[in-house]
């Protein structure tokens, strides 16, 4: 008499084949980045796209319009940064020199009062800087690339996965549904209700954290603006809207508004008040959102308590980087819709109500 039956077997065949294509899929992570980045962009976009669509605008149409609206707010990030930038290198150049000999005498006293006898080497500091940006920052980028041991390989690898996103994007949002409704014939069918009740719930949750996430940009950019303009800062405008965009790439982009607004105090202010200013409002800034404004606003919106949202962070940075960094919550949204059905086929089963 056979240990398994036959729909036992297929069903353990079947398991097998998709462990080994989910295998696949990690072995092929680096080439898989631009189809997961464009399938993320895909999911933001879709709405969009339906929504013209149903006013009877030609799908491709209605595709490349809401690019081109991507494109556009991107390229209008660039150009408030940019002209910054460029405007601010060479005014850092003639007063990062007479700060840095402030910063020396006025903590190398103290320091030594404390028993720490280090001195500010200022004279070469002056010069390394001076030398990077006598010609405009034009040399900063490749020293970046060679202290980071970037190679060539990995540079192309970057300009590929760049020209390739809006290129499967374009198609992915071309033939969004027909996709779909591939993906959902691959179901078996006596799981298909229980998946579609699932995917409901886990695009709710996701809908609900992009909000939430939006949410969050614009008063963290309404937050650095107003604080920043208090401090007396003449860019804080510009600098507090480029901060508050910024901040769903977790570090990324608080770290760039970080610096944005320093070099702007560098710039403005003759004493190290400026920097001091900027320290707290950013510090203030990341407390709230590291503890408040997140699991508040995004957390409980996709039904995830403010600890699971910390330790969500955690966990995923620590698997696999940047990039879980940047999907923790709308994995964990997705995933607290298995658990949850989960628990409940537990709480219902036999293990758990025989005494």
């Amino acid at each position: 008499m056979p240990i398994l039956t036959l729909e036992q077997r297929q069903t353990l065949t079947w398991l097998c084949v998709g462990m080994l294509l989910l295998v696949l899929l990690v072995l092929l992570g680096p080439v898989l980045t631009p189809f997961v980045a464009a399938a993320i962009v895909g999911y933001v976009l879709n709405p969009g796209v339906d929504w013209l669509t149903a006013r009877r605008v030609p799908r491709a149409l209605a595709v490349i319009a809401v690019m081109i609206a991507l494109s556009m707010l991107a390229l209008a990030l660039l150009l408030v940064v940019l002209p910054t930038l460029k405007a601010e290198l060479p005014l850092l150049q003639q007063r990062l020199p007479v700060l840095l000999d402030k910063i020396d005498t006025t903590f190398a006293p103290l320091l030594r009062q404390l028993g720490v006898n280090i001195h500010l080497d200022s004279a070469g500091i002056k010069q390394i800087i001076t030398e990077k940006l006598a010609a405009g920052g034009e040399e900063i980028g490749p020293a970046i690339l060679a202290s980071l041991k970037v190679g060539g390989m990995a540079v192309m690898g970057w300009i590929a996965t760049l020209i390739l996103v809006p290129i499967v994007l374009f198609y992915l949002l071309l033939d969004w549904h027909t996709l779909l409704a591939k993906l959902v014939l691959t179901v078996p069918r006596r799981w298909i209700g229980l998946v579609t009740i699932m995917t409901n719930e886990a695009d709710l949750l996701l809908a609900q954290y992009l909000r939430g996430q939006l949410l969050v940009m614009l008063l963290l950019a309404c937050f650095y603006s107003t604080a920043l303009a208090i401090a007396g800062l003449d860019v804080a405008l510009p600098v507090g809207i480029i901060t508050g965009i910024l901040v769903f790439i977790p570090y990324i982009g608080y770290g760039f508004g970080l610096v944005l607004a320093c070099v702007a105090a560098i710039l403005q202010f003759n004493s190290l008040q400026g920097l001091v200013s900027v320290a707290i409002i950013y510090g203030l800034g990341q407390l709230i959102e590291s503890f408040y404004l997140t699991p508040r606003l995004v957390g409980e919106r996709i039904g995830l308590h403010p600890l699971v949202v910390i330790f969500a962070l955690l966990a995923f940075g620590q698997l696999f980087g940047f990039v879980g960094i940047l999907l923790a919550l709308p994995a964990s949204a997705i995933l607290s819709v298995v658990f949850k059905r989960l628990h409940q086929h537990y709480l219902n089963s036999n293990f758990y109500g025989q005494s």
